[in-house]
């Protein structure tokens, strides 16, 4: 079910002013040259890591596909600094409210499996804390005004992450 926003529609969307993929990005090149300068691993053997890896990293893309197809269905873009003239409450969105902020973390902790590598995981908190401080606060404040009681009552039935 699609909740459409009542009443006058915001010329523009969430205070976002820093992508959300950035901050992941950013993170993966740290962990990446970390493993490479400072070095380190994850004790788990070879095979394993690159399923997990690759587990985690499809599960990721694929959840991102779905999330993303359900803003071009709704005729939405995903950048959260434009207007959401429909709140999306069907699909993945029934079972996490950031599925695609999900997703980058899981490719940031599938690329540390594969890798076998411990600063995809170390920088991982920290990636979340900061697209959650940059982009899901913002994002929040602004459906809430936005949705009102229907973003309300969403955020009562649908966690965050998981």
């Amino acid at each position: 079910m699609n909740t459409t926003q009542s009443g006058d529609r915001k010329s523009k969307g969430a205070d976002v002013r820093f992508p959300p993929p950035l901050v992941f990005l950013i993170a993966l090149i740290t962990s990446a040259a970390l493993q490479r300068f400072v070095g380190g691993a994850v004790p788990i053997g070879r095979s394993v890591g690159v399923g997990l890896g690759c587990v985690l990293i499809v599960g990721a893309v694929g959840l991102m596909a779905w999330a993303s197809g359900l803003f071009r269905r709704t005729g939405q873009d995903v950048r959260p600094w434009l207007m959401t003239p429909e709140l999306i409450v069907d699909g993945v969105y029934r079972f996490t409210r950031n599925p695609m902020y999900l997703a980058m973390g899981l490719i940031q902790a599938g690329s540390g499996f594969l890798l076998r590598s411990p600063w995809f995981f170390a920088l991982l908190p920290l990636s979340l804390v900061a697209v959650y401080l940059i982009a899901i606060r913002p994002e929040e404040r602004y459906l809430k005004q936005t949705f009102g009681d229907a973003y309300l009552d969403y955020l009562r039935h649908t966690r965050r992450w998981f």
